[in-house]
């Protein structure tokens, strides 16, 4: 294994781990979207890394995604975002971990995958394009209609102090 491409993955995989949880929803599903992405990235390393190998990686994880997708379109299980426990009573911060994950479950994957991109990973709408190998107004279009979307299906959402514990 080259040794760029060895350092890349030691630095790199805990956000792409995080990220390919929030476009699966599973953790095994996670693991082998990361590992599918990351096998199709060393095979291309020469070509890529004096570019931005991580969206490389993003593009081919989303990518993989929607092709699993596709093939199976089956309901996926729910599962709790990971992240640190904070100390004390944290039944209301589980509580909307849960809710927030069963709503992103009801995205399509696109929408799913742009808001992750946009919010979660806080990407601008030109690099969740390029990562996603669309237009910049595909990326508004989907961003809008997620959020439409979210507010329907999850008004408890709306108008939320963002939380630092929901990373």
């Amino acid at each position: 294994m080259s040794e760029s491409f060895h350092e890349f993955v030691v630095q790199r995989s805990p956000a792409l781990s995080r990220t390919a949880y929030l476009l699966t929803g599973d953790h095994q599903l996670a693991e082998d979207l990361l590992q599918s992405a990351l096998a199709r990235t060393y095979r291309h390393w020469r070509r890529i890394h004096g570019g931005d190998p991580e969206a490389y990686v993003r593009r081919a994880m989303y990518h993989q995604q929607v092709s699993w997708w596709r093939r199976r379109r089956v309901a996926e299980r729910l599962e709790a975002v990971p992240t640190e426990l904070p100390r004390g009573d944290h039944s209301d911060a589980t509580a909307l971990r849960l809710t927030l994950d069963a709503a992103l479950r009801r995205l399509t994957p696109r929408q799913r995958a742009v808001l992750v991109l946009r919010y979660y990973e806080d990407l601008t709408e030109a690099q969740v394009a390029e990562a996603l190998g669309c237009s910049i107004g595909t990326v508004k279009r989907h961003g809008h209609d997620a959020v439409r979307r979210l507010r329907a299906i999850a008004p408890e959402l709306v108008d939320r102090p963002a939380e630092r514990s929901l990373r």
